[in-house]
């Protein structure tokens, strides 16, 4: 791994849990670590509600566009986290791989997409610490 450390978050629509994980780190990390997210099958936006939900915590992800996961992201990549949607993902020798087994916030109620968010904040943490001793 890098001095930077690099992290692509992926889920199906990259709009709403990998969009969540990829705003917490990016506020937590700043720019100490390098962030992507992407997705095997973009939606045109991202979650409206996922949207609100981080905002919610201080959090703008309305400058983020849902991206289509590329193997040129992934092998860039020093850590890519899954967002347990069963996501195919190149696998290349040395790269650490998660699966985070998360709700999908599409269609769920504000108060079920604060679930997620807070439960993607606690692995974003987590995450964090072991890439930054």
């Amino acid at each position: 791994m890098s001095d930077k450390p690099s992290v692509l978050f992926v889920c199906v629509h990259n709009a709403g849990r990998s969009q969540m994980a990829a705003g917490w780190l990016r506020h937590l990390a700043g720019d100490t670590v390098e962030v992507r997210s992407a997705g095997s099958e973009p939606a045109e936006t991202i979650n409206a509600v996922a949207v609100d939900a981080m905002r919610e915590v201080g959090i703008d992800i309305t400058d983020q566009t849902p991206v289509r996961l590329t193997w040129d992201a992934a092998e860039a990549s020093d850590v890519i986290v899954t967002m347990g949607c069963g996501d195919p993902c190149p696998v290349f020798p040395g790269k650490r791989y998660e699966d985070w087994k998360l709700i999908d916030p599409a269609g769920q109620p504000i108060d079920v997409v604060r679930e997620v968010r807070d439960d993607i904040k606690g692995r974003v943490d987590a995450l964090l610490r072991e890439l930054r001793p």
